[in-house]
C-alpha cells in the first residue's frame, strides 16, 4: 500500500478541504474538515508535504502544519488556477492545490513569520492612509460632498480652448459633423 506524499489544502473560514496523494499522484483521499478537527487531522497523518494557496491567513496555517513536522509549501493562487479541472468548489481546488505542488517547475511563497506579517500590515496601512491624504487634498474644499475636480489647483485650460469648443458649435468644423447653419462676420464664427 502506497503512503501520502502530498497534501493539498483548501482553506476557508470554518470548513477546510484536504486532498491527499501518493508520489504517483493517485488520490489517497479527499476529505472535508472543520477548523477544530483540522490539527488532530494533520497529527494523526504521517509527515508529508502540505501545499496551501497563499494567502494572508495562509501563513498562520503553514507555521502550525511546520510545528508538527509536516513540509509546507505555498503556491500563489495564479500558479493553481490552470489546475482547476471543472466547477470550482473546495474539494476540487484542493485537488487542484496537491497537483500543482507535485510539479517540479512551480513556484512557492516563502512562509512569514508573525513579525513580517506585522510589519508588513504596518507598510499597507501607512500606504493606504498616504493615498486617502492624498485623494483628500485633490478635492476642492469649497465643493459640495467634496466633488473631484480632475486637476490641480491653479492649473488653467489651454487659452484656445473655449476657442475651439465655439468653432465647433458654430460650424466652422461641419465637415466634422458641426451645424450647417453659420453666422460669420469675415474673420470669427459666432
Amino acid at each position: 500500500m502506497s503512503q501520502v506524499t502530498t497534501t493539498g489544502l483548501d482553506i476557508a473560514k470554518h470548513v477546510f478541504h484536504a486532498h491527499g496523494a501518493d508520489s504517483a499522484g493517485c488520490t489517497m483521499f479527499s476529505r472535508r474538515l472543520t477548523r477544530g478537527k483540522l490539527l488532530s487531522f494533520f497529527v494523526s497523518q504521517p509527515r508529508c508535504t502540505v501545499a496551501l494557496e497563499a494567502c494572508g491567513g495562509a501563513h498562520h496555517w503553514a507555521r502550525e502544519l511546520h510545528a508538527m513536522g509536516h513540509e509546507v509549501r505555498l503556491i500563489p493562487p495564479a500558479d493553481v488556477k490552470p489546475f482547476v479541472k471543472r466547477h470550482k468548489n473546495d474539494a476540487v481546488d484542493a485537488e487542484a492545490i496537491c497537483e500543482a505542488a507535485q510539479r517540479p517547475t512551480m513556484r512557492f511563497v516563502v512562509v512569514k513569520s508573525e513579525e513580517q506579517q506585522a510589519a508588513a500590515l504596518v507598510f499597507r496601512t501607512r500606504d493606504l492612509l498616504v493615498k486617502q491624504r492624498t485623494s483628500a487634498r485633490q478635492c476642492d474644499p469649497r465643493a459640495p460632498d467634496g466633488i473631484w475636480l480632475g486637476r490641480a489647483q491653479g492649473a488653467k485650460p489651454p487659452r484656445d480652448a473655449g476657442r475651439s469648443v465655439r468653432r465647433w458649435r458654430n460650424g466652422r468644423n461641419a465637415a466634422r459633423g458641426g451645424p450647417a447653419d453659420v453666422r460669420d462676420n469675415g474673420r470669427h464664427a459666432y
